[in-house]
């Protein structure tokens, strides 16, 4: 349940985003979300709809999420691989020198807002 906790620290981020270049409102919010993140986005998106109204620059925003897909970096035979698919054994060399090159991030990609310098 580390949704919640991450929506809260998201707001308080694009509260003071939008304090220090004079923001108004903030129409939409894209969030990049790795796959392997653990964030279940539909939880997170129910999140963001309850703790949104308690920010006056998000009342009205809609949250954006696109994925970022989980690649994993073989040591052994120096190629990538999809990690979901095949989990950290190597689908190529079958080494369990590997590890994870992305999809465990959660990055604010854009945020599009009214006021500030247009």
């Amino acid at each position: 349940m580390h949704e919640m906790g991450i929506v809260t620290h998201l707001a308080k981020t694009l509260d003071e985003t939008a304090k220090e270049n004079g923001l108004t409102r903030i129409g939409s919010v894209t969030l990049q979300v790795g796959e392997v993140s653990g964030i279940m986005t539909d939880y997170f998106i129910d999140c963001w709809d309850y703790f949104k109204v308690r920010h006056p620059v998000l009342k009205d925003s809609e949250l954006k999420l696109e994925q970022i897909p989980a690649v994993t970096w073989c040591d052994g035979c120096k190629r990538e691989y999809e990690t979901v698919k095949y989990g950290r054994e190597c689908p190529y060399c079958h080494s369990p020198e590997t590890w994870l090159l992305r999809g465990n991030e959660c990055i604010i990609k854009e945020i599009e807002a009214e006021g500030g310098d247009e």
